[in-house]
């Protein structure tokens, strides 16, 4: 029997009025209809790095994303490109990290060919292999926006990431993403050779809505017979739909993701109010009984902090080897900033080591 949440009926009901109003009114009249979130905690300072990250990205103009329709928001700088004008800034290289090679191939997808990059690090293979989503909220960003966080995984976990392209919302809503990802998945588990890896050492990996998809690919694989990954790693994931959890609370005018900027991606991804009781989104509520080893990282200055808390939590309740760790000082999207956030270097090295653990035991 399913237990509702503290605050989750709440919070269910914001994000469905949130939806009602958008159906019904357009943006403005979804946020006024969507209940006003009573005070939180102050919300945490960035420390120095994650401050100066932000600060290059407002002087480069981005906007909240509530603020903008889709086509701006795909438009407007990225906080990858905020670390690329930060490294100008103090004259240092703009270079990505190197791996030994990158490949851009597609693979099948239930709506036409799904575009994946393949990164190879250096070294002889085969390899471990980490199915890698990125972020966005389901409707912005791509695969070069998080260039940064697949580099930095297949040298820390000497491992060949597939990073995933996927339909994005509001053109295709939920689930196509869902979908898309899952057909990767699937195509990488039967293909492992095509790009240098062990089928008995896969990994998945995702950040923000990549780290919700993420998951989902392990509980599917779980549900229809499918090869099970030896390790996921989330990373701040989407793991629930309740808008009024403490640190939504807190973190209510955060930057580069804010509640209302949650909202906004909601409403355009969702396709009807009833998403939001699905387990594939609202992550605390499903079972995650016999899932791999987990990582999950996580962001103090980020509406998403709370859930993916609980997540752990209830991975742990279910039997599932947890590590989690909220970088302090940190704000949502700063594990691909390793060139310039000390957090997102230590991120990335806490997550290798989990990931290579899992790979050695998968070997074996």
């Amino acid at each position: 029997m399913h237990t509702t949440r503290p605050g989750a009926a709440r919070g269910a009901l914001a994000l469905s009025l949130v939806l009602l109003g958008a159906c019904g009114g357009g943006m403005a009249g979804a946020m006024e209809t969507a209940p006003r979130p009573s005070a939180g905690a102050p919300m945490p300072a960035a420390d120095r790095d994650m401050q100066a990250v932000l600060d290059q990205l407002a002087a480069l103009g981005a906007r909240p994303v509530e603020t903008l329709s889709v086509e701006q928001a795909r438009a407007q700088p990225s906080p990858a490109d905020a670390v690329k004008a930060l490294l100008q800034q103090q004259g240092r290289s703009t270079a990505p990290e190197p791996v030994e090679s990158v490949r851009d191939r597609t693979v099948p997808g239930p709506a036409g060919p799904i575009p994946v990059r393949v990164y190879t690090p250096a070294g002889t293979g085969p390899f471990p292999v980490i199915v890698y989503v990125h972020g966005g909220g389901w409707v912005i960003a791509n695969l070069d926006t998080y260039d940064a966080s697949a580099r930095a995984l297949a040298n820390a976990a000497n491992a060949v990431v597939v990073s995933v392209e996927y339909r994005h919302a509001p053109e295709n809503r939920f689930p196509a993403a869902h979908e898309d990802t899952w057909a990767a998945y699937r195509w990488v588990v039967a293909n492992t050779a095509q790009v240098g890896g062990d089928p008995e050492r896969i990994a998945v990996a995702g950040e923000s809505a990549g780290g919700n998809m993420a998951a989902n690919l392990s509980i599917r694989a779980r549900d229809e017979g499918v090869k099970l990954p030896v390790h996921q790693l989330l990373v701040y994931p989407v793991a629930g739909t309740d808008m009024n959890t403490p640190s939504y609370l807190q973190n209510a005018n955060a930057k580069p993701l804010s509640r209302g900027g949650m909202m906004w991606f909601a409403r355009h991804t969702l396709r009807s109010p009833a998403d939001a009781a699905d387990r594939r989104l609202d992550l605390v509520a499903a079972d995650l009984a016999g899932l791999p080893p987990t990582t999950i990282i996580a962001a103090e200055i980020d509406p998403l902090r709370s859930e993916g808390s609980v997540l752990a939590e209830r991975l742990r309740a279910a039997g599932v080897d947890v590590d989690y760790q909220s970088f302090e000082g940190a704000a949502h999207e700063f594990f691909g900033m390793g060139a310039v956030v000390g957090d997102a270097r230590d991120a990335v090295i806490r997550a290798g080591a989990r990931l290579r653990a899992s790979f050695a035991r998968g070997g074996m």
